[in-house]
């Protein structure tokens, strides 16, 4: 008996002081990634954001940008502003439960709440229409908009997205445990943390590959963030969702009336690529596919010069979409990196965004 309280006290020390890591590892992430835009209400959800007025001789529309999983509004900002500055009026933001926002009462898993809150918050800061720019998950809330708030979207770009159903519909064990109400809630106060720390750098290079991770990639766009135990249940409760989501919305997609690009690597080792970015190129009429070999699920950081053009042909410039997507495969022809990672993780390896 002594030894059964003795297992028992050992036991509940050990998560006292996971518990303690995970607190003092949490604050630690706030500390060095703090907010870098305003906060609104939206249905009591505090939302994070970065708005970004056009310039002077603004040429292009508004640009409304939705990050993946895993990530948060310095995802696309850091890599997209620059090229876009004084070009467009821009709206960045955390999703709800992401990056510095926080969840609110109505933004459970289903993309559907999360785009209605988008489109409120457009409204809010006078962005009546925009292109819609989704990256991975966050293409499946811009299906949302562009089938619930047809009038916000001017066109709808959509990067390594994930958007159908996939074969199973399985997604990382992780997210399933952390889903669960109670024991998933105490895997997340207790392991995700210091696990994910150690797990980051070997995730990022599974999403990036077969491309190289920029410099200081985590850092600049403040992935640890996701790491803590709220926004780690709430990535894992959306990622869980997505599935139940593409299987009612997918066949819907064909009503979809904004002019779109899609844009996706065949080389993705975090979608599948031949269903969702294929499959969104087929349903939605007025859309074209921009297929690039040797690129893997980041077309935002290694090719941002092709989600440029992308925007600039759904403004209506004359561009020549094709023959970007072949001046970037020239440029990463070469890249052969990630060697160790799995082709086809369907939302998979997930600590770095999808």
């Amino acid at each position: 008996m002594n030894l059964l309280y003795a297992a028992a006290a050992f036991l509940l020390a050990l998560l006292l002081v996971m518990v303690g890591v995970t607190r003092v590892g949490s604050w630690l992430i706030e500390r060095r990634n703090p907010p870098v835009g305003s906060f609104i209400d939206i249905d009591g959800a505090r939302i994070h954001y970065v708005h970004v007025p056009p310039g002077a001789n603004a040429d292009l529309p508004p640009i409304v940008f939705i990050h993946g999983a895993s990530a948060n509004l310095n995802d696309q900002m850091v890599p997209l502003r620059p090229l876009l500055e004084g070009r467009a009026e821009m709206l960045f933001f955390d999703r709800p439960g992401h990056g510095w926002s926080s969840r609110g009462p109505g933004n459970n898993e289903n993309p559907s709440a999360q785009a209605a809150t988008i489109a409120k918050l457009m409204d809010r800061l006078g962005i009546r229409q925009a292109i819609i720019v989704g990256h991975s998950f966050g293409g499946a809330a811009t299906t949302a908009l562009g089938l619930e708030h047809p009038e916000k979207t001017r066109g709808l770009v959509f990067l390594s997205a994930a958007t159908h159903p996939w074969p199973g519909g399985a997604t990382s064990w992780y997210y399933s445990l952390t889903s669960v109400p109670v024991i998933g809630r105490l895997f997340a106060e207790t392991v995700t943390t210091p696990a994910g720390l150690m797990q980051l750098d070997g995730a990022t290079t599974c999403v990036f590959a077969p491309n190289k991770v920029p410099d200081d990639y985590a850092k600049r766009a403040s992935i640890p963030l996701v790491l803590r135990p709220s926004a780690f249940r709430a990535n894992a409760i959306d990622v869980e969702g997505l599935y139940r989501y593409a299987l009612a919305t997918a066949p819907l997609y064909r009503e979809i009336k904004a002019p779109t690009v899609v844009v996706s690597g065949d080389r993705d080792t975090v979608v599948y690529e031949e269903i969702h970015s294929v499959g969104l190129a087929r349903d939605i009429p007025n859309s074209e596919l921009l297929w690039v070999h040797n690129l893997g699920h980041k077309p935002d950081w290694i090719a941002p010069d092709l989600v440029v053009a992308a925007i600039e042909k759904l403004a209506g410039k004359p561009v020549d979409l094709q023959a970007t997507a072949r001046t970037v495969e020239a440029r990463i022809a070469g890249d052969a990196y990630g060697a160790g990672c799995i082709d086809e993780t369907v939302m998979d390896g997930e600590l770095a965004p999808e």
